[in-house]
């Protein structure tokens, strides 16, 4: 697995802080060769620290680490300055950023089951002057001790409430199932470029911005494809390293949009110094919700940002994406590679499908909306007395149709060629 430098983890961890609109005086990498259990770090560099953090009249240390209750304490004690570790940063920014009533209770299960590790901590989820779960402290902020037991019944709440949103979405993925229009999934490391390439395909206004943490709550619109074909697209949570179990739990019921997908687009900032480190993390994730990267044919890698790659690395890019089918290099930001994207979901979409050209009476409504329910409408054209349908069908569903409604469905140019002459078809039954 590729390995992240001292230098890029520095700068994501200064990045989480600024996520959340902290104010960051300083940082500085320390290596641990042994971690202690009493501080993590050594005695001599929890000396240094102080040192350091008295003369920045630092008030906030973020350790970019997880820290044990114990650990969090001592170091509170050494250095006189709260202390939070990356699980409650991160937490702390889900909790700002939730906006969506689905996003809330899975922020508040996550803080929740992290805080109850702590025994007790003041919990200020109420205040919502500043935002955020109260880890960082904040004006106006209310002291209120709540114990394992307060806790439990709140989780217990939290995930009944989740459960009850799990089976919510159980059917508008039915009722979508119904219509159909497959599901397109945009996955990746946080700051890929996600909801900017969502914005560039769909046409929307989804906050998108050069930050950590940009989308938290799940956004899904319908659009059409240049060829015509309706999808859905889901923008979803960025991924990051070190992503505590708890939280990938607690946005379960979000991250099943992923699991159901019909194409998983894994979004890479390929500009991005540890960009392999980062393709690791994404994957290690997707494998826990079941999906096998190596071998789940809904799975594409989007190779974005290529506008921010040097000229000579662009080129082997682009030629990487040509050799494989399925990896495609894309700008979201300028748009370049999009119709090869787009081109990319339409073959995908029909690679385990027939593709068939049928002609049908316009009257016969039963037999044209039997094929808009059960198959993929790619085109269609009408004349006076029939529609021609270029359709996507399983192989079984062609061989249905043919003995429900006596129609005679003919193999299909393939998606992105024109379609066939159909002057000398007839609506004829078989």
């Amino acid at each position: 697995m590729a390995s992240r430098s001292p230098e890029a983890q520095l700068e994501e961890a200064v990045g989480l802080a600024r996520a959340i609109e902290l104010e960051v005086v300083g940082a500085r990498s320390i290596r641990v060769m042994r971690p202690r259990p009493a501080a993590l770090l050594g005695q001599g560099a929890v000396e240094e620290l102080a040192a350091a953090i008295e003369a920045e009249t630092a008030t906030l240390v973020v350790v970019d680490h997880a820290l044990t209750p114990v650990q969090q304490r001592n170091l509170e004690k050494a250095w006189k300055a709260k202390v939070i570790d990356r699980t409650g940063l991160i937490l702390e920014i889900f909790g700002a950023r939730a906006r969506t009533r689905e996003g809330q209770l899975q922020v508040e299960l996550a803080a929740l089951t992290y805080q109850r590790s702590r025994l007790v901590r003041s919990w200020t989820h109420l205040e919502r002057q500043r935002g955020g779960f109260g880890f960082l402290g904040g004006p106006g902020e209310s002291q209120l001790e709540i114990d394992r037991r307060l806790i439990g019944e709140r989780i217990a709440r939290l995930k009944a409430e989740l459960e009850e949103v799990r089976r919510t979405r159980g059917l508008h993925r039915r009722a979508r199932e119904k219509v159909p229009y497959p599901v397109v999934a945009l996955v990746g490391y946080t700051n890929a470029g996600k909801s900017t390439l969502f914005n560039r395909m769909a046409g929307a206004d989804v906050f998108a911005k050069d930050l950590l943490f940009a989308t938290l709550d799940p956004t899904m619109r319908a659009i059409t494809l240049p060829s015509n074909r309706k999808i859905i697209l889901s923008d979803t949570v960025g991924f990051i390293s070190d992503l505590p179990h708890g939280l990938v739990e607690a946005f379960r019921a979000t991250l099943e949009e992923v699991q159901a997908a019909d194409i998983v687009l894994h979004v890479r900032d390929v500009s991005h110094p540890d960009t392999e480190a980062q393709k690791a993390d994404v994957e290690t994730v997707l494998r826990e919700l079941g999906i096998e990267v190596d071998s789940d044919a809904r799975v594409v890698e989007v190779l974005n940002k290529i506008d921010l790659v040097p000229e000579g690395e662009r080129d082997a890019l682009l030629r990487q994406a040509r050799r494989t089918g399925d990896t495609v290099a894309i700008s979201a930001l300028t748009g370049e590679g999009l119709g090869g994207l787009f081109d990319l979901i339409d073959r995908r979409m029909v690679a385990d499908r027939d593709v068939v050209s049928v002609a049908v009476d316009l009257a016969d409504g039963a037999a044209l909306a039997w094929l808009y329910q059960r198959g993929e409408v790619l085109e269609r054209q009408d004349d006076d007395a029939r529609a021609l349908v270029r359709v996507g069908l399983e192989t079984a569903d062609v061989g249905r149709f043919r003995e429900r409604f006596g129609y005679l469905p003919v193999p299909a140019a393939p998606v992105g060629t024109a379609a066939p002459d159909a002057g000398p078809w007839e609506a004829r039954r078989a």
